[in-house]
């Protein structure tokens, strides 16, 4: 099996880490998840890294999580969402979060889709390329869900609240031009990991002392505000994940039609 997520770094500092599941449009299973964020450990102890770039192997920058994963009945709830006593974020909200925190510029080149899990993931990059005819959504609500990988700070962040709302609400799909115009991408490319990887070169060659200082500056994150909105999200999530409704949303989805929900209690 090859692995989830491939890094190659060249010499000027400049990490390639691609999401590399390109026959499922690099959805997340929690393989995937783990590895996004062991890589983002691994290279936040390289001193020698100047930037890196964020991409789906294929067709596609990631689909989100695997739909075999939370159309599970037995889906490994408690695993997901457990906590790290080191770190601000539970297991999923990590392979996000991870290069938020990465201490060097993260810049996203995204084509095809950018969905729930993975739109999150690109979110949390500080730079996006998108393709004209991309594809973005916190698709989370269609299968009864919340964004939980720490997309819905991103997202209020980026393009305001009410927009915000409207997204999440109804997880309808945006491309890539409409994305640029709402806030949520940086730049509309033909060519986005070209222009990614070009921009990074131009990072690299500027101090490296600076430009870790810029984006801690420019983070502009309180620490405890952060956990505690990331266990609320978890707090959230955890009774939506299995409950009637959720289950209902999944099947409604998987047999095309329209879902039969119960009032909430």
């Amino acid at each position: 099996m090859s692995e989830r997520v491939t890094i190659s770094i060249d010499g000027d500092g400049i990490a390639d880490v691609r999401m590399n599941r390109p026959e499922k449009l690099n959805a997340c299973d929690l393989e995937m998840i783990e590895a996004l964020g062991a890589a983002g450990s691994e290279l936040a102890g390289n001193c020698s890294l100047r930037a890196v770039v964020l991409s789906g192997e294929g067709r596609a920058f990631c689909a989100g999580l695997d739909v075999a994963l939370f159309s599970n009945p037995e889906i490994p709830v408690e695993e997901m969402l457990r906590r790290d006593d080191e770190s601000p974020t539970n297991f999923v909200q990590r392979a996000a979060w991870v290069w938020t925190a990465l201490p060097v510029p993260v810049i996203a080149a995204i084509e095809g889709v950018a969905f729930g899990a993975g739109f999150q993931i690109a979110l949390a990059a500080d730079i996006r390329f998108v393709s004209p005819d991309a594809r973005l959504s916190a698709m989370e609500i269609k299968w009864g869900l919340i964004p939980d990988m720490t997309g819905a700070a991103s997202l209020q962040r980026l393009v305001g609240v009410d927009v915000a709302k409207e997204l999440v609400f109804t997880g309808r799909i945006v491309s890539g031009v409409e994305a640029r115009e709402l806030g949520l991408a940086t730049y509309v490319s033909e060519k986005p990991r070209e222009e990614a990887t070009e921009l990074a070169r131009e990072v690299a060659r500027r101090s490296p002392d600076a430009v870790r200082a810029a984006k801690r500056l420019l983070a502009e994150t309180d620490r405890d505000a952060i956990q505690d909105r990331f266990e609320l999200e978890a707090r959230l999530q955890r009774p939506l994940i299995g409950g009637p409704n959720q289950i209902e949303a999944v099947r409604a989805n998987l047999e095309r039609r329209p879902p039969r929900f119960r009032d909430p209690q």
